[in-house]
């Protein structure tokens, strides 16, 4: 058997890079050393070598902290039948996200594949720091996607893409003073529904028990939800809202300040299905039942949640009608139209499942 040299493999791979490099594959940044060996399917000493090689012939020049930047290109004119590419956002990989947005990320790859369009999925927290600029500069320079969808956005986020008026759709809410097209479902109104499902129940002391990010959705639940109550006719109604942040733990602790005290409340919104999961199981704990001592309604729904018992209360919306709802946009945003405007909020169907009762006297 003849082994292959290291220093040939190398120069393969550097070949294959530059031919890359001139179809415009990438603009002004090549992917990390990571994303090139998986990309090529070579370790990261031999892309390592392949890229000394690109250096020395100046068509690369390394950059402290961001990588390798492009310095010469000669791209190739697209055909004119070449599929447009969207880049979906999203602060970390796939399978860990709630399983609801994971589908219709998948519906809307199906519905633009349809259209001859691609869709590329980039994960990364570094896109959602409180300064993202740098990563997504590097980011942007290396795509050439001809719109993006923004997923589970921060504020920063976007008003960075704002700010440079990067065709862009933002899946979810956005925050005050942000122009940019959006389509999420109508958080306001589920808050509204969801405290007002409570009152008529009968309870006059509920909670919301709401993320600590608080993104653009869950402002807008904790705004409807503090209305319903300021809007009742129950003088005596009270409502609190309790942070958490993504863990077991941090739930416990909100559960700990509403409940550790003389009148707990006895009807609770969880605005994330998962911390739903926590919560009823950290009551029970407590000792106290669902609905008998506490009712309990999700503002989000998972396929996961139609297993509890009692299966939750909860506002639920299928992955092909929202995926449905933003091809129009994000098909737009392709073909120019970047001030196009976004579709209606979705309003879900509340499911009242068996987690919410009258408060026991």
């Amino acid at each position: 058997m003849t082994l292959i040299p290291h220093r040939t493999v190398a120069s393969q791979i550097a070949a294959q890079l530059r031919a890359e490099i001139a179809k415009g594959a990438w603009r002004e940044w090549l992917p990390s050393e990571r994303v090139l060996s998986r990309t090529v399917q070579a370790s990261r000493n031999t892309v390592r070598t392949a890229l000394e090689q690109l250096k020395a012939e100046g068509l690369v020049v390394p950059a402290r902290g961001l990588g390798n930047r492009i310095v010469t290109t000669t791209p190739a004119a697209p055909a004119n039948n070449q599929p447009s590419s969207v880049g979906v956002l999203i602060p970390e990989p796939v399978g860990r996200l709630r399983p609801l947005i994971a589908l219709w990320i998948d519906e809307l790859k199906d519905l633009l594949l349809e259209e001859g369009c691609r869709l590329r999925v980039h994960e990364g927290k570094q896109y959602y720091l409180s300064n993202p600029a740098r990563a997504l500069e590097r980011l942007i320079g290396q795509q050439d996607h001809g719109a993006w969808v923004l997923t589970l956005s921060s504020e920063a986020t976007q008003r960075w893409f704002a700010q440079r008026q990067i065709p862009c759709l933002v899946a979810g809410s956005t925050f005050a003073g942000v122009a940019l097209p959006h389509f999420d479902l109508d958080y306001r109104a589920i808050g509204r529904h969801a405290a007002g499902s409570l009152l008529r129940l009968g309870h006059r002391r509920i909670a919301l028990l709401n993320r600590e990010a608080r993104r653009a959705g869950d402002v807008d639940s904790e705004n409807g939800f503090l209305e319903a109550v300021q809007a009742s006719r129950s003088r005596d109604a009270t409502a609190e809202i309790a942070y958490h942040r993504d863990d077991v733990e941090s739930v416990a602790r909100a559960l700990q300040k509403l409940f550790d005290r003389g009148r707990p409340p006895t009807g609770l919104v969880v605005s994330n299905s998962y911390a739903y999961l926590s919560a009823a199981s950290l009551l029970a704990q407590r000792g106290l039942r669902v609905p008998r001592d506490v009712s309990l309604i999700s503002r989000d729904d998972d396929p996961f949640l139609a297993s509890m018992a009692p299966e939750p209360a909860r506002y639920v919306v299928a992955p092909q009608a929202f995926a449905k709802k933003m091809i129009g946009p994000v098909l737009r945003l392709l073909s120019g139209e970047q001030s196009a405007r976004p579709p209606a909020p979705l309003l879900p169907k509340f499911v009242a499942g068996g987690s919410t009762s009258a408060p026991a006297t």
